[in-house]
């Protein structure tokens, strides 16, 4: 059975590792955020570093899910003092799953305050793909597929939750899409 992947990307206004009370607020939501989507129906798993601490992303051990990558468009630090991004990818059973775990609950308020975190880049901020039920995606399999969406908008290989497509390439259509801001043009 195919699983969905999503892979998400932001540049953050300053380093994870800056001790300013939004920077810490980010991080402390984003703690809570990831309790509560692990429990979610549908969560089957995310990458996760061994013994990973904050900000330590391009030097972690990240196993199945290859060596940590970011898309071109990201010009930031790459150490754990200056690293400014925040970069997610998980496996869903669906898209239905994953959309309702996207935009409700601590992950819907986390999104109203994107803008207080993250800079506007004018590149989308993350992308669905369905993989075969033995593949766990890597880092660059969900950088690629970022960067395809940019250039090309929604297609089979690389979608939005707006623009959705089945395991078998045709359009899906969610109930209840999210909002207008979720398209990429």
């Amino acid at each position: 059975m195919p699983r969905l992947a999503l892979y998400t990307f932001g540049v953050l206004k300053s380093p994870l590792a800056d001790p300013a009370p939004l920077t810490r607020e980010f991080y402390d939501v984003g703690e809570a955020v990831y309790r509560k989507i692990g429990r979610h129906p549908g969560y089957l798993a995310r990458a996760e570093a061994a013994g990973g601490d904050r900000g330590m992303l391009f030097e972690a051990d990240w196993g199945a899910w290859g060596e940590f990558a970011v898309p071109a468009w990201y010009d930031k630090g790459r150490t754990v003092e200056t690293t400014a991004l925040a970069a997610t990818l998980s496996l869903w059973t669906d898209l239905g799953s994953a959309f309702e775990a996207v935009y409700t609950g601590l992950h819907r308020e986390a999104l109203n305050r994107r803008y207080d975190w993250f800079e506007r880049t004018g590149f989308p901020n993350y992308v669905c793909w369905w993989t075969a039920d033995d593949v766990t995606p890597t880092w660059r399999d969900g950088v690629s597929r970022l960067e395809h969406l940019h250039d090309h908008g929604s297609v089979p290989h690389a979608f939005t939750f707006h623009h959705s497509f089945a395991p078998d390439g045709t359009p899906a259509r969610i109930n209840g899409i999210g909002p207008k801001g979720d398209q990429v043009s």
